[in-house]
């Protein structure tokens, strides 16, 4: 099923707590593959897997800044990736979001950053796309 998100309504699904295990960029839309997504369904709490796709996504104003160390953890420093780039380098990895943001067209995404065998650090996504927000479930 998909579910269009309206940037003037509420957030149809939470993605707080959930683990993007797959990112894909094909024909300017974005779609992130996430094991849950969560839904207030009837007063009761339930997780789907599903996408999310964002269409008309434009790439080159997409970033994605990765930390050395989770965030609170004292000083840190890290790098700020454009997203094509991000893709190529992090394609085996998982990124768990810790919060969302949705602010028109631009949405936020702050969590940590799983890569096998290493210790998770903190990492901000940000997309924009002029398109739909589509949830598939």
């Amino acid at each position: 099923m998909e579910f269009i998100h309206d940037r003037k309504g509420n957030i149809l699904f939470s993605l707080q707590g959930s683990k993007v295990n797959r990112i894909k960029f094909h024909n300017k839309t974005l779609t992130l593959t996430a094991d849950e997504m969560y839904q207030l369904v009837d007063g009761e709490e339930k997780a789907f897997p599903g996408e999310i796709c964002f269409k008309s996504c434009d790439v080159n104003v997409c970033n994605v800044l990765i930390f050395n160390k989770t965030l609170c953890e004292g000083r840190f420093y890290g790098k700020s990736l454009c997203l094509r780039d991000f893709l190529n380098e992090y394609a085996d990895s998982e990124f768990e979001i810790i919060t969302e943001g949705y602010f028109g067209n631009t949405i936020t995404y702050t969590g940590w950053l799983w890569e096998e065998g290493k210790t998770p650090v903190s990492a901000i996504m940000y997309i924009w796309n002029s398109g739909d927000m589509v949830y598939r479930v």
